[in-house]
Order: C-alpha cells, then structure tokens, then sequence
C-alpha cells in the first residue's frame, strides 16, 4: 500500500468518525438524563480526538513527498 492509499483511507475513517461524531451530538442534546450527557460527552471527547489525528495523517501521508511541505513536528516518519 503507497502512502496516498494510506491517505485515502485515513480520510474515509476521519469523515466516518465526524459522522459518528455528529449523531452523538445530536443525541446528547436530546437527552435530559445528566449521566447519560456525561457518557455521551466523554465518548466525543474521544472521538474528536482519533477524528483530529487522521485528518492530520491524511494529510501528512498525502504530501509526503512533495518538496516544500513542512510536516508536522507531532508525526514524525
């Protein structure tokens, strides 16, 4: 598998996850019950985070070898 592959698929799971994201949204603001909130929140809160890194990796695994692109200090190859 070539990197843009691994980016490809890096960008699929990052658009499953805000979808994913954005249900348990909408079902924490429909919820009264505060432990449930509570659950929901700390699920997102997760979520967000493996979300943000692979937009991150999509983006570092698309332009990897382009001259000029300044990598992110965070991932490091």
């Amino acid at each position: 598998m070539t990197l843009m592959e691994l980016s490809t698929e890096y960008r699929a799971h990052a658009q499953a996850l805000r979808e994913r994201i954005t249900l348990l949204e909408s079902c924490m603001e429909e919820t009264e019950e505060k432990d449930q909130r509570l659950l929901l929140y700390g699920r997102i809160r997760m979520l967000r985070t493996m979300w943000r890194e692979a937009r991150d990796l999509a983006v570092l695994t698309g332009h990897y070898y382009e001259r000029g692109y300044h990598r992110s200090a965070r991932y490091k190859l």
